[in-house]
């Protein structure tokens, strides 16, 4: 699955397009590497998202297609 894709079905950030603006600026980081939207994301990821005061660290534990709003966190869990 592409990491905007990820980003908002896990809700860690609220737009896609956002999540895309986001890659675009450098300000998601995947494995210590800036990672682009278009990154496949597998299970085991660590994401690092720099937007706001403090940076966001999650390990991706599940990746689905869909998710609700209760199980959108079951996909990750945060680190650090």
């Amino acid at each position: 699955m592409r990491l905007d894709k990820y980003l908002k079905i896990t809700r860690l950030i609220k737009r896609r397009t956002v999540a895309n603006e986001a890659c675009d600026a450098g300000k998601v980081i995947v494995n210590d590497k800036i990672a682009r939207a278009s990154y496949d994301v597998k299970v085991g990821d660590i994401i690092e998202i720099n937007m706001g005061a403090r940076p966001l660290r999650v390990k991706v534990t599940n990746v689905t297609e869909h998710a609700t709003k209760e199980t959108a966190a079951d996909n990750y869990v945060v680190v650090s």
